[in-house]
């Protein structure tokens, strides 16, 4: 099995390059034609690419994060039309589901901002491809090596972690490690379609706060106000006080079992 990345340096493309050993990696810098290349005798295509989104979301920044979705979206759907790729798999994110709603994929109801749209329109330009297309909608995805986790461990480490704001905002979140088995299960059976990429045990912020604490065995007693985030990055902190109570009904129902379900053994299993 044959398998081109693109985004391939970031926190999951570096987990996926450990799990498939024959990998290609299609760069931001390759045109169409430096991509068809790229794309001979591969099987697989996944697409990845996409600036971090935990920033300050300046009218620059927003260019950038829509840019670096949609264009390089189209540039590698524009070339898996033109190849032997028998299967893509793009990116989205659970962001895509209005807050304080739980959402499986049937929700057809669309968050109003501009995360939202921004899915929307992320998904739009991959179900363009021609050929057998899957979508995973990430939650957040936990790992020590990289992703949000790995930002919050100094904190909590340090004893000054806390919640946010009053802590019952849900998170939708996913184990670095089941995300690659999904990703093996979507390969191995074939499967088309848009899946949630979630744990199928979403968790309140005070939950995840107290579960981290304790995982780390330190005291988690210092609130994060809401707006302080908001002063640190700008409209861009709703994606750290947004609300998703998203679950993997369409995984589920094809037969994935998850190995780590619950926020416990997950960070059990992450930080052991």
């Amino acid at each position: 099995m044959k398998i081109a990345l693109t985004g391939a340096s970031g926190f999951v493309g570096t987990a996926l390059q450990e799990a498939f050993t024959e990998c290609v990696i299609i760069s931001r810098k390759d045109d169409e034609k430096a991509i068809l290349e790229k794309l001979t005798g591969v099987d697989v295509v996944i697409n990845l690419a996409g600036a971090p989104i935990i920033k300050r979301w300046s009218d620059p920044y927003k260019k950038i994060l829509t840019n670096s979705r949609i264009d390089t979206t189209r540039q590698i759907v524009t070339a898996i039309n033109q190849s032997s790729v028998s299967h893509f798999i793009s990116t989205s994110a659970v962001g895509i589901y209005p807050d304080d709603k739980p959402c499986d994929e049937s929700c057809s109801e669309i968050a109003d901002d501009f995360i939202g749209r921004l899915a929307q329109k992320w998904e739009e330009e991959a179900r363009l491809c021609h050929k057998p297309t899957t979508i995973l909608r990430f939650g957040v995805v936990l790992g020590e090596e990289g992703g949000a986790l790995a930002q919050m461990l100094t904190p909590f480490r340090l004893g000054v972690g806390g919640t946010i704001g009053d802590g019952k905002m849900m998170t939708s979140w996913i184990d670095i490690a089941d995300l690659v088995r999904i990703y093996r299960f979507v390969i191995d059976k074939k499967l088309e379609g848009t899946f949630n990429a979630v744990s199928p045990h979403p968790v309140s912020n005070y939950t995840f706060t107290k579960s981290l604490g304790a995982a780390v065995h330190r005291p988690t007693i210092l609130p994060i106000p809401e707006f302080a985030l908001r002063i640190m990055y700008g409209e861009g902190a709703s994606v750290l006080t947004g609300s998703k109570e998203i679950y993997p009904i369409a995984l589920k129902k094809e037969g994935f079992v998850f190995k780590y379900p619950d926020i416990k053994s997950s960070l059990e299993h992450l930080l052991k």
